[in-house]
Parts: C-alpha cells; structure tokens; sequence
C-alpha cells in the first residue's frame, strides 16, 4: 500500500467520525449561528485594508450598515404582515 492510499483512506476514515459524531439539526444551526455572528461582526472586513491591517471607520461602518438592514427586513416584514390583514 502506497503512502497516498494511506493518506485517503485516513482522511475517509476521520471523515466517517465527524460524519458520524455529528447531529444533523444542532450542527447545521450551529454553522448558521456563526456564519451569521461573523456576517453581523464583520469579521471579513478583519484584515482587508492595504498592509493586511483593519480600518476601523471601515469595521463599524459595515457592522452598522449589516445591523441597519436587518431593522430594515425586520420592518418591512412586519409592514406587509399588516398589509396581508395577519396583525
């Protein structure tokens, strides 16, 4: 057996155990947390000026902007709930 087949069939086999080990609901609402934690964070604007540094004007500017819409969906649902004749 050659070093690669032994390097995939490691990799499946660890692939397995995370597959089997994890629970179906609580890690994809897991992942959807934080995906959405760090969307509203603005995690991707970390480390994105020239020189690999972070803005800050740049950080609170999109954190504020990400926090403003969501006000924004927010209330635009709850405007066409009212529309609807639901509330």
């Amino acid at each position: 057996m050659s070093e690669h087949d032994r390097d995939r069939e490691a990799r499946e086999a660890l692939e397995r155990v995370r597959r089997d080990t994890d629970t179906l609901g609580s890690s994809a609402l897991a992942r959807m947390g934080r995906r959405a934690g760090e969307h509203f964070g603005a995690s991707d604007a970390i480390g994105s000026a020239e020189g690999g540094g972070t803005d800050p004007v740049e950080l609170w500017g999109r954190r504020i902007g990400r926090a403003l819409s969501l006000v924004g969906v927010v209330i635009l649902g709850l405007w066409l709930l009212v529309q609807l004749g639901i509330l």
